[in-house]
């Protein structure tokens, strides 16, 4: 069992990966930058981390418990309807406005599981798992009211809750990117300007198609 001690340095080094994420990205953090924001050596981080990728596994599930957070806050009396109007709203704007959460789900999402279990403890991945269910299944559960209330059209509700998510993840990069391609006459490119206002507004609109609301 860990000690208190143990705890608390975990939380320390994770909150130092968290700052940093926020400061710079995630794909900009290297491990000496976490030990020395946390004031330790980076030697310790190993002692308390099998990887990097366990410790940025667990950074993730912060943002996911804030994520769980604003969701848990819509109405539950609300019109299902309404519910995953504001359940696509909430991730949207979380993921705009917390760019690393969204480049933590999008490198998850490049490796089979069969490869994160190398590298990430079982605990950890216990931790994942309940923080992206717990965020999973609260949308599930919207789809699964408004199918028995006749407002929706859904045959496998968790399914297309985890759906949802991954093509919400991938147009939320393309705001990330905040540029989109078009092909002009002969056939040459043309770059125009995407805002997260016009990707926010897509995922409501596809949530809500998908579903045929």
């Amino acid at each position: 069992m860990a000690t208190p001690l143990r705890r608390r340095r975990e939380r320390d080094i994770v909150d130092a990966t968290r700052a940093l994420f926020d400061e710079r990205g995630m794909q900009d953090v290297a491990v000496e930058d976490i030990a020395r924001l946390a004031g330790i050596n980076k030697a310790l981080i190993y002692r308390h981390f099998a990887s990097k990728e366990e410790l940025f596994v667990l950074t993730a599930t912060r943002y996911l418990e804030e994520l769980s957070a604003s969701l848990h806050a819509i109405d539950p009396a609300a019109a299902p309807r309404e519910r995953l109007v504001a359940c696509a709203e909430h991730f949207t704007d979380y993921c705009l406005g917390h760019p690393a959460f969204l480049d933590c789900c999008i490198s998850l999402m490049r490796r089979p599981s069969t490869e994160l279990v190398e590298v990430v403890s079982e605990g950890v991945l216990l931790r994942l798992g309940l923080g992206m269910a717990d965020c999973m299944g609260l949308l599930a559960d919207v789809l699964r009211d408004g199918a028995s209330r006749g407002a929706f059209t859904v045959d496998d509700p968790d399914l297309t809750a985890n759906l949802m998510w991954t093509r919400a993840l991938g147009s939320l990069h393309l705001a990330r990117l905040g540029v989109g391609v078009s092909r002009v006459d002969g056939g040459l490119p043309r770059f125009f300007s995407v805002s997260g206002a016009q990707v926010r507004a897509a995922c409501v609109a596809d949530a809500l198609a998908t579903v045929g609301a």
